[in-house]
Parts: C-alpha cells; sequence; structure tokens
C-alpha cells in the first residue's frame, strides 16, 4: 500500500522509536499534522513558541542520551527555531528537526512564509536536507538520525515542501545506512593511548580536564576509574558537571572563568594534562597566549578531530569514542601494573590543597536580611539530597548554580554552555520532565531569562508538567550588571528590569502555584513546601541581592592565574 509523504514520515519516526515530538502547526506542515492525528505512537507536545519546541527536544536529549525531535513550520516557523539549533549545535545535542517548506513549484518564488531553510541552518546544523522527492523522505530521515547521533552529535535538519508531503509512494524504512564521506572515528589508536598512559605515569603534576564529551559519550563511569586508578586531580567544565563526582575528594570543582581557584591554578601549573571530551575554548582557559606560558604536556581525547589543536598546541592527539578509549587506555594501565610517583602526586596534591586554602573555596557571604542566590541553591541542594535535574537559563544564576549543586550523576546539569542562550530553562525542563516523569526537575533562572519562554508555562498546565521553577529575581540582567560593573564605570546601561510583573499573579494565571520569597528565613520552608506538592508546578520568586555577584572571576582576555577571587580582594 502507498502513503502519502506526511505519513511516510511519521513511520519513520516510529520506526526509530520516538516517544515524543515537540513542535507547533502551521500551512505547510498540516499534511504531516494529519498524518500524527492519526495514530498513538508518537505523542505530539504542542509548545507555544518553536523555539521552546528545540529546547524542549534539546533537555530531552540531554537527560536522555536520546535523539530529539521536533517538527516547525516554514517561514517563521523555522526562523524562530533557529535560536534552539544553534543552541544544540554549539553544545552537539543529538537533534532531528523536521521543517515545513512551500510547494516545490514555489521554491524561490517569495511565496508566503518561504525562507532558505537550509541555508538560513548551514552554519548550525551538522547537515541539512531539502526533500525533493517522496521517494527520498525515509532514506533522509534514517540519515538524519543517523547522523545526528554518531561521530560529534549534532542537530539535523530535513525539510519537506507540502506538495512533497501529500505525494504517494511505498514505504519502506531502510535498515542500515552507509555514507561515504562520513565515517566516524570510533577506536582510537592503540599506539597514541600507549604514548598517553607512558606520559601520565610519568607526570609528576598531573592534571585531569574533562568536558561535555564524557557525558554525550556516556563514558562517566571511566573517566571515574581512570582518575581513581591514577589518583589525579580532576576538574570538570560547565558542560562536563557530572562527568566525575563533584562530592569526590579528587574533584577540584569547575574551572574557567567561574571555576575555583585551585582548578585553574592547577589547570596553569600541571606539567601533564589529559583534555577529555574538551575544546579548550575562551571560557575555560581564558587568554591562550597566557595559558601557554608555561610548558606542559597535553594529551587531547575527542571524537572530532577538528577540535584537536585548535587553539592549543598538543603533543598526543586522540581521535575516537571517549568511552572506547578510556576504557582501552584503562587496560594499558592496569597491565603496566605502575602507579605514578608517590612522593611527586603527594607534593602535588599539597600545592593544591595550599591553593584551596588561599582561594578560600566558594565562599560568600551570607545575610540574615536579604536572600543570597548562592543560599537558594545551597538549600535546593539540601532539599533534593543532589538528585535532581537542574535545568538553568543563562546569566549568574546558571554560574551559581553551577558552582552550589554538587552534580555526582550525568545528565542531570542541563544548561546551554556554548551559545548561552536566555530562554532556554523552562522549555528544557520540559523535555526533561516529560522523559523521567517520576523524577525532581528544577528549572534555576532568573527574572529576565524567564520572560524570554514564559509563555510555555501554558505548555506545562496543558501536559501536567510539576516542574520547580525558582527565580532568582534580582531585578537585574545580573551577568550584564557585573560586567558593568567591573569595566564599565558602574554605568548600568539598560541592565534595569523596571515594570517588572507580579510572577505570583502571573503563574497563577497560567493555573499553576505562585510563591514570593523575601526573607532568608523562608527559603528552606518555601522549597520543602513546593516540593512537597508532587503534582504542581511551583514558581518560586526568590527576591535576592540585586548587588550580589558571581566569584571567583577571571576577566575577559585574562589568564586562569589572573583570577579576581572576591571585591575585598
Amino acid at each position: 500500500m502507498e502513503l502519502t509523504g506526511a505519513e511516510i514520515a511519521i513511520r519513520c519516526l516510529q520506526e526509530e522509536g520516538v516517544e515524543y515530538l515537540f513542535g507547533y502547526p502551521g500551512g505547510a506542515v498540516l499534511h504531516i499534522y494529519d498524518a500524527l492525528f492519526q495514530q498513538e505512537k508518537v505523542k505530539h507536545i504542542l509548545v507555544r513558541h518553536e523555539q521552546a519546541a528545540i529546547h524542549a527536544a534539546d533537555g530531552y536529549a540531554r537527560s536522555s542520551d536520546k535523539v530529539g525531535v521536533a517538527l516547525v513550520t516554514s517561514g517563521p516557523g523555522i526562523t524562530n527555531a533557529v535560536t534552539g539549533i544553534a543552541t544544540a549545535y554549539m553544545d552537539s545535542i543529538p537533534m532531528v528537526v523536521i521543517s515545513g517548506q512551500v510547494p516545490t513549484s514555489a521554491i524561490g518564488e517569495d511565496a508566503f512564509q518561504e525562507v532558505d531553510a537550509v541555508g538560513i541552518t548551514r552554519p548550525c546544523v551538522k547537515h541539512n536536507f531539502l526533500v525533493k522527492d517522496v521517494k527520498d523522505i525515509a532514506p533522509i530521515l534514517k540519515k538524519a538520525f543517523y547522523l545526528a547521533k554518531s561521530g560529534r552529535p549534532g542537530p539535523v535538519l530535513v525539510d519537506i515542501p507540502k506538495d512533497v508531503s501529500n505525494h504517494k509512494t511505498e514505504f519502506n524504512y531502510p535498515e542500515t545506512v552507509s555514507i561515504r564521506a562520513y565515517n566516524p572515528s570510533g577506536k582510537g589508536d592503540s599506539t597514541q593511548i600507549k604514548r598517553a598512559a607512558q606520559m601520565l605515569l610519568e607526570a609528576k603534576r598531573p592534571m585531569v580536564y574533562a568536558g561535555g564529551g564524557v557525558v554525550l559519550s556516556g563514558a562517566a563511569t571511566q573517566l571515574t576509574d581512570l582518575v581513581r586508578l591514577l589518583g589525579f586531580p580532576c576538574t570538570n567544565t560547565l558542560m562536563g558537571l557530572g562527568g566525575f563526582p563533584a562530592t569526590d575528594k579528587q574533584f577540584v570543582g569547575m574551572l574557567g572563568m567561574h571555576g575555583t581557584y585551585e582548578a585553574n591554578m592547577a589547570m596553569q601549573h600541571c606539567d601533564v594534562l589529559v583534555a577529555i571530551g574538551a575544546r579548550f575554548d575562551d571560557r575555560v582557559i581564558g587568554n591562550v597566549a597566557h595559558f601557554a606560558e608555561i610548558p606542559r604536556k597535553i594529551i587531547h581525547i575527542d571524537i572530532d578531530p577538528s577540535s584537536i589543536a585548535k587553539r592549543v598546541k598538543v603533543d598526543v592527539p586522540i581521535v575516537g569514542d571517549i568511552k572506547a578509549v578510556l576504557d582501552e587506555l584503562l587496560a594499558v594501565l592496569r597491565v603496566s601494573k605502575r602507579q605514578p610517583n608517590a612522593a611527586d602526586l603527594d607534593a602535588w596534591w599539597k600545592q593544591i590543597k595550599e591553593w584551596n586554602v588561599k582561594g578560600g573555596g566558594l565562599r560568600y557571604k551570607n545575610s540574615t536580611e536579604i536572600i543570597k542566590p548562592q543560599f537558594v541553591i545551597e538549600t535546593l541542594y539540601k532539599i533534593t539530597h543532589g538528585d535532581a535535574f537542574v535545568t538553568s537559563d543563562v546569566g549568574q544564576h546558571q554560574m551559581w548554580a553551577a558552582q552550589y549543586y554538587k552534580f555526582d550523576q550525568p545528565r542531570r546539569w542541563i544548561n546551554s554552555g556554548g551559545l548561552g542562550t536566555m530562554g532556554f530553562g523552562l522549555p528544557a525542563a520540559m523535555g526533561v520532565q516529560l522523559k523521567h516523569p517520576d523524577a525532581t526537575v528544577a528549572c534555576v533562572t532568573g527574572e529576565g531569562s524567564i520572560q524570554m519562554n514564559i509563555q510555555e508555562l501554558s505548555t506545562c498546565k496543558q501536559f501536567h508538567l510539576p516542574i520547580k521553577v525558582l527565580s532568582l529575581n534580582n531585578r537585574y540582567l545580573g551577568m550584564v550588571r557585573q560586567w558593568q560593573q567591573f569595566f564599565h564605570g558602574d554605568r548600568y546601561s539598560e541592565s534595569y528590569m523596571d515594570a517588572l510583573p507580579d510572577f505570583v499573579k502571573l503563574a497563577e494565571a497560567y493555573g499553576h502555584v505562585g510563591m514570593r520569597i523575601e526573607n532568608p528565613a523562608d527559603v528552606e520552608p518555601a522549597l520543602k513546601e513546593a516540593f512537597a506538592r508532587k503534582k504542581d508546578l511551583v514558581f518560586m520568586d526568590f527576591q535576592t541581592d540585586p548587588k550580589e555577584n558571581v566569584f571567583p572571576m577571571v576577566p575577559g582576555g585574562k589568564g586562569l592565574s589572573e583570577v579576581v577571587l572576591s571585591e575585598d580582594l
């Protein structure tokens, strides 16, 4: 029996085991929505804005190791989705986005709701397709899912013209896929792995630097085994949090612009550095020239060869799947039955502990009069016993969540790292909650970020998503204000959030529970009450100190050892 292109598209999603499809209908995708209506396997989640559809699919993927899937219409539908697509691309999140397109005969004619979806998204997708023949829908979607998940993951766009979605052909979903020019590496080079093992065993001041690639490859167990076997210090990037347990005594904290003093100093002064699934970006190592001032040997493990030696010189490059590479590296180390020099390692740990004392760890001045945002995150960790999925928006609250919530497991910290997208937190939490219906999901946000996609409170109501929203409301675009204070002479240009809504009433208008918390003594009782309401979305509007800043801080353009520890120093 022949099927329409729309029916084939839905059948392909069924074959791929797609559980949820996040989307918003429009003229160019009505045939696909009609086919969706006539089946029950793939559940559709109606968002209120296309950007939120992509972020929700993103949150679903980050928390589950599955491919997120979204469906948007042509024109403004796909342009609204671009921010979410770019967010996923920067953080290497597997995703398939299906977009509608005007009929093939109208392409290039400036038709109603026509944009060049392939051209617009080309810089921010792993690959994209324009389907011109109904017979190509199934093979292209098979390729799309394969490309999204294999190698270095990323979003793939499939643009389907309206007439193609209505044409008919026989349905035949390919069992396998082969792309001649695309053969991602799996196993790493054994010779290079042996060189790396030798270098690690001879290190006097070693450092393990792990990023989001560890989480994406499912290699958290291997990373933990490696660090504990060698007795080395380990640091994680913002995207790598949870890849190594934050409560482990060998964890020296997050590194980078707002990382711990000891993590940054150890990165700067180590003699052997093994970078695993990380890319030495500007927010991690700061000034490249400053980073290179102290010689060190670098081992770099990554699935993407273009990421290796992109910003720093590397001595031992290893291209391959991180999980497979670490398995082989561990095997080599165990067979050797050697250990790093204990005296050298003890001296190195002594130095790191001295840096920890000098840096004072993560610290802030708590208050009994005004709510400190760090205190809210510490209390969130206490109330949830460190067992929540935490999504965040972007800004000061994001950094405080990363610093003060101790992630011991991977895929629990869901945030926009590379692109830094405000409005990410709430829709991402929707995707997480749908994938993990019985889990505790908290969205840490600010009064600026939450308004970017606050309309998704309506989606949460429709689908009964009991997310707990913690808004650290300081009445400013906090990170902008912080930079204006430090680098722009206290000229707070357009960073003050005037005319804020009453978030309690707004949450209630959407059918949820709203709380306004103004007193530090009420923080813990409010959180306890909120998390006790298992079936309700609770919006907690915490009135926090508007002048609080994020520390430590490496100023832009500075090196890792040029860190500012607090306003008192």
